[in-house]
């Protein structure tokens, strides 16, 4: 298959949920899914009712915010449990759905490369988060690999029970039997075992498989062994269970190959190897550049790099990526903000020579320039991560810009096609097989342009990116950093794929799975399984219907046909007056004070859910520049405003409609998916809010004045309400 499909969780904090709230909740929905699917006695109904009981009154006397804040350490655990419970479990049941369509629907049994690979930015996201330590991912490397491990061992011992075939007649010619010999020869088995699997040449097998990886894990420590024999690694991991595969069939048990737990099995170990979720490191590109400005300085290249402009610096920038001998001298003295990041470039050295699927991309974060991405490939290079060897470079990373705000959204094709130009970095996409990613930002855009500009802005850069790309022949993977909430970018994740610009639909995609949406999404195995079919029926849907595929105007589930220049100036036209009626409000004298008394946000940004800090500056009062984009979303939500998920859209959609009819605008919502999803999106929004609420905070908190900006607020809610109506051509909301 040519799909490439990577969710990403990340420990964004927007899980105010204590893990005792969500166990109860989750042992309601056990209680729930038993009573909903099983035929039980009466007893039996009375004890799961008595059951559900308890749980609910427990529930409603369990404290609803934890009292402690979490650590990175809970963070990256909290991650393990999602994805070693559902997330293991659900992931070969998707791709065994799509093997049985496709030997359903066309007669083809065919080998389903993994559909899904999962990332992780927990343990690993530098950017604003002071916990995050090159010892906190090192820590986090090796505890995924060995929680991936022990479970592997499980796997294996669930295998071998079901494995009960005797010795056959003419074993000893089998690659099964000639496997096994070898591993006599390196494994020691206890002989009592090996005198009960004596006749049992598949259990024999997998014990010599577990055996290899308890191996791996030093005894009652759960770390991993560096020392002795050369290890077993995933990919012989995987060659053991494909020769236990081949020797199934070869024995007349086909089906039990191809149907049961070895195939099962088998995609277990090409979705997660030995490391379980590749980790990607994030910084801010201002921090690569103090570093680089202190490591250039000391080796008296230049004193005043962050002085240079932009080209003198991707020059000096250049020639010392081209240049072989390291910037600091043994025993140099370096600050601890360099000390600490050479040390994560280190870490990820040794993982990826480790595991190369442990640690795939370098995050840059407020890119805007070509220095932006050559100063940490600098930084690599520093520590034996990128080098050029015979005229080539190797990198074992994607380095990554990250474009968040809406200038950024405008110019990212521009900084794309610079990078492409540029000499070394076309080095580095020719080592990375030329792919190249790039992650959109939807929280800092909605809160920088408001609803209606940040996804507009966000559908052209993605299509200005995709073309750039197909200019020049390079391979783009979109990285989309969408929240939960309609205003960070959530939304139905398959209808968000579907309404992404034909020149993107090359079956590549990635996307975060953030805070409360990963509970949302993999707390119970049906919902998990019913997310991740959806995710991959859209990309299924999308990579045929790309630019040179069939097309269908009108269904929801295509990407339909490229917009009319008469569809791109509507969206143009109400994401100009949307943006501007936006910044009326947020610009307003009075408004950030109203803000902050009229909405929990100070209490919020003191909760206990994560570890990072909710302000890039720090403080009890801080500034509308620098409040994050979680709390600000979370305080109107808290006082049911959900401003952030439909502000300015009445304004914007009257002014279209007074220009070009509401005819056209039907048409638009019946024909154009990114209309469509864009309209829907803000009508469950303003389904969801409720203004008695945001009034009584108002009245409850506010000062005299405060009704003024309520009331603008209040009266967008009810322009944006008719406006969608009329659009949709219905009476009530949903």
């Amino acid at each position: 298959t040519s799909l490439d499909i990577q969710p990403t969780l990340t420990a964004h904090p927007t899980e105010a949920r204590p893990q005792s709230v969500l166990s109860k909740q989750r042992a309601i929905a056990d209680h729930l899914t038993t009573l909903r699917r099983s035929v039980l006695t009466p007893d039996e109904e009375s004890r799961e009712l008595d059951g559900l009981y308890n749980q609910i009154s427990l529930l409603l006397a369990t404290g609803d915010v934890g009292r402690r804040r979490p650590t990175v350490h809970d963070e990256v655990r909290q991650g393990l449990h999602f994805l070693l419970g559902t997330i293991w479990e659900t992931v070969p049941v998707v791709a065994d759905d799509v093997r049985r369509a496709v030997l359903l629907y066309y007669g083809e049994d065919i080998d389903v490369a993994p559909l899904l690979r999962y990332r992780s930015w927990i343990g690993s996201d530098r950017d604003g988060n002071p916990f995050v330590t090159s010892e906190v991912t090192e820590w986090t490397l090796a505890e995924q690999r060995s929680a991936v491990v022990a479970k592997y061992i499980q796997e294996v011992r669930g295998l071998a029970e079901e494995l009960s075939l005797s010795r056959m007649p003419g074993d000893e010619g089998h690659a099964l039997a000639k496997s096994i010999e070898v591993d006599r020869r390196e494994v020691e088995l206890d002989v009592d075992r090996l005198r009960r699997l004596e006749n049992t040449p598949y259990r024999l097998k997998l014990a010599y498989v577990e055996a290899r990886l308890a191996r791996l894990l030093s005894p009652g420590s759960g770390e991993i062994k560096s020392e002795g024999e050369p290890q077993y690694d995933s990919q012989a991991f995987l060659c053991d269970l494909h020769l236990i595969a081949d020797s199934l069939k070869a024995d007349g048990f086909g089906n039990v190959a191809s149907m049961g737990r070895v195939s099962r099995l088998i995609c277990l170990a090409r979705t997660f190897g030995f490391h379980l979720a590749t980790l990607d490191v994030r910084q801010h590109s201002k921090v690569h550049e103090a570093v680089v400005a202190e490591l250039l300085s000391l080796a008296g290249v230049t004193d005043d790099y962050a002085s240079l402009p932009e080209e003198a610096r991707a020059q000096v920038l250049r020639e010392e990526l081209r240049n072989p001998r390291p910037l600091l001298t043994p025993g140099a003295v370096v600050s601890d903000k360099a000390k600490e990041l050479l040390a994560a470039f280190s870490v990820v050295r040794e993982a990826v020579e480790a595991e190369p699927g442990s640690v795939g991309s370098w995050i840059v974060s407020m890119t805007a320039t070509v220095s932006d991405l050559l100063e940490p490939m600098l930084l690599a290079k520093e520590v034996g991560l990128w080098r050029i060897r015979d005229g080539e470079a190797v990198s074992p990373l994607d380095f990554v810009p990250l474009f968040e705000t809406v200038e950024d959204l405008a110019n990212a094709s521009q900084r794309m096609r610079a990078l492409f130009d540029d000499d070394l970095y076309q080095l580095q996409l020719e080592a990375r097989g030329g792919l190249q990613e790039v992650m959109l930002g939807y929280s800092d855009s909605n809160k920088d342009g408001g609803y209606w500009m940040a996804n507009w802005a966000l559908h052209r850069a993605q299509h200005a990116l995709g073309s750039v790309a197909r200019e020049y022949g390079v391979a783009l993977r979109l990285f989309h950093g969408r929240g939960g909430t309609v205003g960070r970018g959530g939304g139905r994740a398959g209808h968000a794929i579907t309404a992404m610009p034909r020149s993107v639909h090359n079956g590549r995609i990635r996307l975060t799975e953030q805070g409360e949406i990963i509970t949302f999404r993999y707390a119970l195995e049906d919902i998990a399984h019913r997310h991740l079919e959806q995710i991959v029926s859209a990309m299924i849907q999308t990579l045929v219907d790309g630019d040179d595929g069939p097309t269908a105007k009108t269904s929801p589930g295509f990407g339909g046909p490229a917009p009319t220049p008469e569809a791109e100036a509507i969206m143009d036209e109400i994401a100009r007056v949307s943006v501007a009626a936006y910044r009326d409000l947020i610009d307003h004298t009075d408004f950030w004070d109203f803000y902050l008394r009229t909405t929990p946000v100070r209490w919020i940004t003191d909760l206990p859910i994560g570890s990072r800090p909710a302000s890039r500056s720090g403080g009890a009062d801080p500034a509308f520049e620098s409040l994050r984009a979680i709390p600000w979303g979370f305080a109107w939500n808290q006082t049911r405003a959900l401003v952030p998920g439909w502000y300015g859209a009445g304004r914007g959609i009257a002014e279209a409609q007074a220009a070009y009819g509401v005819g056209a605008l039907r048409s638009l919502y019946e024909e154009w998916p990114v209309f469509r999803a864009v309209v829907d999106n803000a009508e469950r929004e303003l389904a969801r809010a409720r203004y008695p609420i945001t009034e009584a905070y108002v009245r409850g908190l506010g000062r005299e004045g405060d009704h003024t900006l309520y009331d603008q607020i209040q009266e967008a809610y009810e322009a944006a309400k008719a406006q969608i109506l009329a659009v949709k051509g219905h009476e009530v909301l949903l």
